[in-house]
């Protein structure tokens, strides 16, 4: 499997996981509706993990166009590399949308709430700030670029290093994920919410184009800022 197919289906795992328990907690007569914060952190956390597992062998599991530039920026990607990773990581976030509305087809007829069903695909503020919201991506990706730098300069078991990625997620989810729904990955938010505009859901809203940029631009410099950091403060200890 070539790193783009890796990418694609890798990024499709972890999105249909986690568009998947978001669809759970969030759409109406679900087995897990009103789940909670808890079940979907958990969700993102094992989407991650598994997507990772599906991807890591052949292109090394990026599924996020932010780490994709920020690896390319630190010279750990070739440049040439990163519009093929991007092209895989894209249409594996829109595939990954498009599996999620299938698997709930008859629930979103259910659920009058056109926000919740929009919240299935991508995030959305808790209070519409943007400075504010830009900071909390920004930051949460940093965290991620940094925190999965330091994972990988450790020596873990074989296979496992997939598993405390997806707890780092976690992580990140419980306790940075409340002002905006940590996109922290512009695939993530940005195929998902393709997959809404082009699915015929019933009742749905605007794909909300106007913050849709969003999550796509703070955690690409959240992501640069946390690769730079890394460099900058473990790098030099290390050598």
């Amino acid at each position: 499997m070539d790193f783009f197919l890796s990418e694609l289906v890798g990024t499709a795992v972890l999105t249909l996981f986690g568009c998947g328990v978001v669809a759970n907690v969030l759409l109406a007569k679900s087995k897990g509706f009103n789940g909670g914060w808890i079940v979907i952190a958990f969700g993102w956390g094992l989407a991650v993990t598994f997507g990772v597992y599906v991807a890591g062998k052949y292109s090394g599991a990026h599924l996020n166009p932010a780490l994709t530039i920020a690896f390319a920026m630190t010279g750990q990607l070739p440049w040439a590399d990163v519009p093929v990773y991007i092209a895989g990581q894209m249409l594996g976030g829109i595939l990954g949308g498009i599996l999620t509305y299938l698997m709930y087809l008859p629930h979103w007829a259910e659920t009058e709430d056109a926000d919740l069903k929009l919240a299935v695909f991508c995030t959305q503020p808790a209070i519409k700030n943007t400075p504010a919201n830009f900071l909390s991506e920004f930051l949460g990706t940093a965290v991620l670029m940094f925190g999965l730098s330091c994972i990988g300069a450790n020596t873990f078991a074989d296979g496992l290093n997939p598993l405390i990625v997806g707890f780092f997620i976690l992580a990140i989810g419980l306790s940075l994920g409340g002002p905006t729904g940590y996109a922290i990955n512009p695939a993530r938010d940005l195929g998902p919410r393709i997959a809404h505009a082009l699915m015929p859901i019933r009742g749905k809203r605007d794909s909300d184009w106007g913050y849709a940029w969003l999550p796509v631009i703070a955690p690409i410099c959240g992501a640069i800022t946390g690769a730079y950091l890394y460099a900058a403060l473990v790098t030099p200890v290390a050598g």
